[in-house]
């Protein structure tokens, strides 16, 4: 079992986020769950989530807002978007995610079991589901993911 603890920024009682924590957790990674809502965010600590992604990548798609168009995130600075997020939380895309100096939006498989260092006894034959983040890929098993990153370090 991981010695990992993973902070795990939610939307309480999202489909997608419960689904991506049971998956963590078969890994052995202990959680530390954070509703994401609730959160009172400091604009320095939020923006570190986001990296080096455009703006527009920072925003859950099935906000109301962004749904609606009242909010444009292709059209927002990344000051005008935190302001956005650090009033309405709903704004921001999730999962958030933090293990010590790593931070990172949204929930992407390959990324984690390389960030993480997750091994295969660790990930075993876990399926993982397409719709967690983004579109599913070719191989579905944590197993075939891991496949996929030592082919690329051949």
């Amino acid at each position: 079992m991981s010695n990992i603890a993973l902070h795990f920024y939610e939307k309480p009682g999202c489909i997608n986020n419960t689904r991506q924590k049971q998956m963590l957790r078969k890994t052995g990674i202990e959680l530390i769950e954070h509703n994401l809502l609730t959160t009172v965010w400091q604009r320095e600590e939020l923006r570190r989530f986001f990296g080096q992604r455009p703006v527009a990548e920072w925003f859950n798609p099935s906000a109301p807002e962004v749904k609606s168009k009242r909010i444009r995130p292709h059209e927002i600075a990344a000051t005008e978007a935190l302001d956005f997020m650090i009033a309405a939380p709903i704004l921001i895309r999730r999962p958030l995610l933090r293990f010590g100096n790593w931070y990172e939006v949204g929930f992407d498989w390959a990324q984690l079991i390389q960030e993480l260092n997750l091994s295969e006894k660790e990930i075993g034959a876990i399926a993982a589901p397409s719709g967690l983040d983004g579109c599913a890929h070719e191989n579905s098993t944590m197993i075939g993911l891991l496949d996929r990153r030592k082919g690329k370090q051949l």
